[in-house]
């Protein structure tokens, strides 16, 4: 089968993927910087619990929302 039957049959354009992977990213970027400021909010004592030192947030939170 062809590249245009098959984009006939999922009637998708063929630039939706990359549409799709902008998206992705995005979601994930808003992902990071939610997670990171969540992790910032938490007492010594709650990072305690989960096994994470105050350095280590600290480190983990100063990352740019780009950097996984």
């Amino acid at each position: 089968m062809s590249k245009t039957s098959l984009t006939a049959l999922t009637n998708t354009p063929p630039h939706s993927s990359g549409w799709r992977q902008v998206r992705q990213s995005f979601s994930g970027w808003s992902h990071r910087v939610r997670s990171r400021n969540e992790l910032m909010s938490l007492s010594d004592r709650n990072l305690q619990d989960i096994g994470i030192s105050r350095s280590t947030a600290d480190f983990e939170a100063s990352k740019p929302f780009w950097m996984a």
